[in-house]
């Protein structure tokens, strides 16, 4: 197979006219520039140039590899800036996972201040659950993913290289007219009596509820099993019981439910928001802006909470 950097140094030499200014501007001796002819005209298996004493003149066959040359040379130049394009996020795609409460809260944000940032790359979103977004993450479907974990089910995988983005905190859910407003941060051991809202189809935070309760002494007393947050808000505010949800799956809050803090005696369970990326595979220009975006969203999604509890512990 032809050596492609003899071929364009050939170019050079044609261009220049002498292989001692060829080599000059390909910053190597002239010597060098020489041998390098040589091996070529080897390679081909004919002579590629006439020495003169003043200069060189290319046989046909040196002019007929020139003119692949310049093509090579045009086409490595366009691959040079199609990857400055990449580099500088003037073209290109982001392809990212998420799971709904974040594509709910966190990512509109980081999205659009994304789209405005670079304008030339395009993010597509997955939305899944957990165990669909590892999957992603290891066949290469996504480049980064959301995800999230609590104490008892931590992302660990060796393959994977995972930032903290923030702590989404476990908040009670009441109804706006609720007598339980009344007593600021919530004690879990107070709302043994208390009916629930729980999620349905085993949903993690379903788990979080009866792990709290069974810390706290009791078994929740379950009046509804929902499907969304918007369904448990809609249930909460009709009467027919409380509930817990992360704080972040409370963004877009009904008007006729209010959220408690809990107390500390029976700490409820804080979930991890994560973002994660393949560890084998070195991130793209696109991947690695996305990371610094969702990390200044999501501290200004803290930076919120910590305000809210400042001002109070109901919303």
């Amino acid at each position: 197979m032809l050596d492609v950097r003899r071929i364009l140094l050939l170019t050079e030499v044609a261009e220049h006219g002498s292989l001692t200014a060829a080599a000059e501007a390909a910053g190597m001796t002239a010597s060098a520039a020489s041998q390098q002819m040589s091996r070529l005209e080897a390679e081909v298996g004919q002579p590629l140039l006439h020495r003169l004493p003043r200069g060189v003149r290319l046989t046909d066959a040196g002019s007929a590899l020139v003119d692949r040359g310049r093509s090579i040379r045009r086409e490595l130049r366009a691959a040079e800036a199609d990857l400055e394009c990449f580099a500088q996020l003037d073209r290109g795609t982001l392809r990212l996972g998420s799971f709904p409460t974040a594509s709910a809260s966190l990512l509109p944000l980081a999205l659009t201040r994304f789209s405005r940032k670079h304008p030339g790359t395009q993010a597509g979103v997955r939305s899944a659950m957990l165990a669909e977004l590892l999957e992603m993450l290891h066949t290469g479907e996504v480049e980064l993913a959301v995800l999230w974990d609590y104490q008892w089910n931590r992302v660990d995988d060796p393959s994977l290289t995972v930032t903290h983005l923030l702590d989404d905190p476990t908040v009670l859910v009441v109804p706006a007219d609720s007598e339980l407003l009344d007593d600021g941060a919530i004690s879990l051991t107070s709302l043994a009596g208390q009916r629930w809202i729980i999620r349905a189809d085993n949903h993690p935070v379903a788990e979080v509820l009866r792990r709290s309760c069974a810390l706290a002494g009791f078994e929740p007393d379950i009046a509804y099993e929902s499907h969304d947050y918007q369904e448990a808000q809609a249930m909460v505010a009709a009467g027919l019981g409380i509930a817990i949800a992360p704080r972040l799956a409370l963004t877009n809050r009904r008007n006729d439910v209010r959220l408690v803090r809990f107390a500390t005696d029976v700490p409820a369970p804080t979930r991890r928001i994560l973002l994660a990326r393949p560890k084998n595979r070195t991130p793209t220009p696109a991947a690695l802006a996305m990371t610094t975006i969702l990390q200044a969203v999501s501290h200004r999604f803290t930076e919120d909470n910590l305000h809210r509890n400042q001002l109070g512990s109901v919303r």
